[in-house]
């Protein structure tokens, strides 16, 4: 079989190729090596042990399961399974979003779909895309409207009704048809769209719109959402204008009477002509016309004949920015509502589009933007040995990026880590950790106060997360209080060390402490790769077959170690799930593996059907 690599790498050096029509994409799905890269993807998610309407979970995996796959889609028969819905609350509004749980056989094949789509797509994407893309994440947008969106006046802020709920199926074919000439693949994909869901024990029929919770859902949102990237691109072309500002008439003016007045005081000076009191006096006179000039801006605000437009997206969430007036934003808006309602066939909710002046607050991704008006001049930093002072506004016009005060108050709330006590808000203990072990209370308030953090380090205020840690520092003391029915005081006195809360543990090799969160809240505007989505399936596996694939194909049991069987691999959501009782799980616990091949029913010893029945050890 071809490797997938070789296969990926051919369908990316033709997606630059707008004319190039991709045939027999189909064939590749009919590859167990696919299959083997997409399982080496997906395994660790722990949601791979969450039943789908069929029942099944990753539990159970073998190269048996994906060639029953292969067969049903040689024939065209493979029918994907309708996709168990659920819902979880949202973060705004307190309202519910619904959630699809696919099978586990229908994420394998998505995977591998999804693996070709992003192939032949990927690289034809707009840079203003960043959702759900290799090396792109929100830090990315955020940062690319801090580096470009300086100067701007009015912001759009663009939301589409129900996006991910309403995309019309038709025209989602018939985009991917205008490069894929593969009408089985194009049928595959169409069946997975009308799958439908199963809610309360009941099927429904889906009319429009990918599958929630669907793993090639992403994909085929980026690719209907391009034509909008499209769209704005060839609109901004036109609506762009200029190349620069003219100079603001009444800066100009004070700029040529300073200069006049400092020439008129070196002429006097080098023909000896200056009275007594008259170099104070000019000096004065060129002060008073610099103070009056640097509170103005150099260049004309309101010039008609230079406008730009910016743009962002994140999935269905994107933000417009213009140098331009309020008329031109309207004129835009309407723009859009229409093409977005012609072409695409979806809303754009008139009442959430907003049109706001730069001067305030455009809230993007949970972060909040504006352009600072501050004309306030400041200091040029100077090389070492030049005194002389030099002001700039170097902060005028340029992109400011908050964190909202509620943002870090509503996750106190999420996490139940405080209550209101009259006007003001209170630490309160989380009942709900109580039954854990003091090493996990401590790493999971870690974890959510780093998540934060991760998140919002680029704000201009973030070490306002200070007033976070504090209350989850003392919900941490109450919880630890409530678990033992002690005083916050005594607390204190058994746990921290030099002040600082601490949790000792024990591992085979040697005695730990695991530190309360302490590290500070610095403002940090580099973008890491562990913030962003920067392993495409095909980067991982050129790497090598890992040894979970290995292990698979190996074919030897782990436990009874008979060979040329069939394996079939089990899993566990967590490691801590195991309690270490049975031999097996003796096994899997000191091998730190939350997997294990077993022979496979009718095959050696039917180890993995005894593990499931009790009757392994």
């Amino acid at each position: 079989m071809r490797n997938p690599r070789v296969v990926l790498d051919n369908l990316t050096s033709k997606s630059n190729d707008e004319n190039y029509k991709y045939q027999r994409v189909y064939r590749n799905l009919y590859n167990p090596e696919f299959y083997l890269m997409a399982y080496d993807e997906i395994y660790p998610n722990p949601g791979n042990m969450t039943k789908g309407s069929d029942n099944t979970t990753i539990d159970g995996m073998s190269m048996k399961r994906i060639h029953n796959i292969i067969d049903l889609l040689k024939d065209e028969k493979y029918q994907p399974t309708p996709v168990r819905r659920t819902y979880i609350r949202k973060k705004r509004d307190n309202g519910k979003r619904p959630l699809g749980i696919p099978s586990f056989d229908d994420k394998l094949l998505q995977t591998v779909v999804k693996s070709i789509l992003e192939s032949i797509y990927e690289s034809s994407f707009s840079n203003s895309s960043h959702g759900y893309r290799p090396n792109k994440s929100c830090h990315t947008a955020i940062k690319q409207i801090a580096d470009t969106f300086n100067g701007v006046k009015w912001f759009i802020e663009g939301d589409i009704k129900g996006f991910f709920n309403n995309i019309d199926h038709s025209i989602l074919i018939n985009l991917l048809r205008k490069r894929i000439k593969d009408e089985k693949f194009l049928r595959l994909i169409w069946k997975f769209l009308k799958a439908g869901y199963v809610e309360d024990w009941k099927y429904h029929n889906s009319y429009s719109g990918v599958p929630q919770g669907g793993i090639i859902s992403p994909i085929l949102s980026n690719i209907y959402l391009n034509e909008l990237d499209q769209f704005i691109e060839g609109f901004r072309d036109k609506f762009n204008k200029g190349k620069r500002k003219v100079e603001n008439p009444d800066y100009k003016k004070l700029h040529a009477k300073s200069m006049i007045l400092k020439k008129k005081l070196k002429d006097k000076v080098a023909k000896g002509t200056l009275k007594e009191g008259e170099r104070e006096e000019i000096i004065g006179y060129i002060k008073e016309t610099n103070n009056r000039k640097i509170k103005l801006p150099s260049k004309d605000p309101m010039d008609q004949n230079y406008r730009r437009l910016k743009y962002v997206r994140y999935a269905d969430d994107w933000l417009i920015g213009l140098i331009g007036s309020k008329e031109d934003a309207v004129m835009i808006k309407k723009e859009l509502t229409e093409f977005i309602g012609h072409k695409l066939k979806l809303e754009l909710s008139q009442e959430k589009t907003l049109i706001t002046n730069s001067s305030k607050f455009a809230r993007f991704l949970g972060y909040d933007i504006a352009i600072s008006r501050n004309q306030q001049p400041k200091p040029l930093t100077r090389p070492a040995g030049q005194q002389k002072k030099v002001l700039s506004r170097s902060n005028s016009g340029r992109v400011s990026i908050y964190m909202p005060r509620e943002a870090w108050v509503s996750k106190l709330i999420e996490y139940k880590a405080i209550k209101m006590d009259g006007r003001n808000w209170k630490p309160m203990h989380r009942r709900i950790l109580a039954n854990n072990d003091d090493l996990e209370i401590l790493t999971r308030y870690n974890a959510e106060i780093r998540g934060i953090y991760n998140y919002y380090r680029l704000a201009h205020n973030v070490s306002g997360l200070n007033k976070f840690k504090y209350f989850m520092e003392y919900s941490l003391y109450k919880t630890f209080a409530n678990k033992y029915k002690k005083s916050i005081g005594k607390i204190k006195n058994k746990y921290c060390i030099n002040g600082v809360f601490a949790v000792r543990y024990k591992t085979k090799k040697a005695n730990k402490i695991r530190y309360f969160y302490n590290d500070g809240f610095k403002r940090n505007t580099s973008i890491k790769a562990d913030h962003t989505n920067t392993d495409l399936p095909i980067s991982k596996f050129d790497h090598g077959r890992t040894s979970l694939i290995s292990r698979l194909k190996a074919e030897p049991c782990e436990w009874c170690h008979a060979e040329n069987v069939d394996l079939e691999i089990h899993h566990v959501r967590k490691l801590k799930d195991l309690k270490g009782k049975k031999r097996w799980e003796q096994a899997m616990i000191a091998r730190i593996r939350k997997t294990i091949a077993l022979c496979a029913l009718g095959q050696g010893n039917d180890c993995h059907r005894k593990l499931h029945a009790g009757l392994l050890d």
